[in-house]
């Protein structure tokens, strides 16, 4: 696709990786180009990457996030130092293969919901160099791997891939430990988006319906 913006650097890594990743896409049995969605947990550190086949989506890794800043909840206002949580998307042109952290893709913060409830901030990334204010900070090789799974679904077609940013995994127990929070009412809308995840393997269409998250 001729809007997909690349680099010198982002073309060398890209050539690099992408044999090494299409033999893993291989083990696993699923096809490198396909449509991706990603997941993120803050309190477990973990970024995880689902490739589409068939009718439903299959994880494909699990990455250690090297650094995010703030705590559990949502980022609300410009300098507050935390990294959002919601439902996000990114398109190709929100690639950005000259970050100065390395290689680095904007997810798409504020949001409809952020803006409807005056969130501000901006160019809020998950990029390499495990260093963040507000972003969510990889190591460059895993930062690497990730840019260029998007930047061969985005090659194959994919117009967009979601980013869903949760504050834990959000099981019931789990919940229950934060039914005190002044997030609580929050993290019950986002749950909602989760549990549809985990039980149809395809992510929810996400709307915005009187000031909270809908999912169809």
């Amino acid at each position: 696709m001729s809007d997909i913006p690349q680099s010198y650097r982002s073309k060398k890594v890209v050539q690099k990786l992408e044999a090494k990743l299409k033999s893993e896409f291989k083990v696993k049995g699923l096809p490198f180009g396909n449509p991706i969605f990603i997941r993120i947990f803050k309190e477990e550190k973990q970024l995880e990457v689902w490739v589409k086949k068939d009718a439903h989506f299959y994880l494909f890794k699990k990455y250690p996030i090297c650094f995010f800043s703030g705590d559990l909840g949502p980022k609300t206002k410009q300098g507050d130092q935390q990294s959002p949580e919601g439902f996000y998307f990114v398109k190709p042109n929100q690639l950005n293969p000259w970050s100065k952290f390395h290689l680095a893709f904007n997810i798409g913060y504020p949001n409809q919901y952020d803006r409807k409830n005056n969130y501000t901030g901006s160019a809020i990334m998950v990029h390499g160099n495990c260093v963040s204010i507000g972003c969510y900070a990889m190591t460059d090789p895993i930062i690497e791997e990730i840019y260029t799974i998007a930047n061969s679904s985005f090659e194959n077609h994919q117009a967009f891939f979601r980013v869903n940013i949760f504050p834990f995994r959000m099981t019931k127990a789990r919940m229950n430990q934060e039914k005190n929070n002044d997030w609580h009412p929050f993290w019950v809308n986002l749950k909602e988006g989760y549990d549809w995840f985990e039980d149809k393997k395809t992510p929810p269409n996400v709307e915005l319906i009187k000031n909270r998250y809908s999912f169809n």
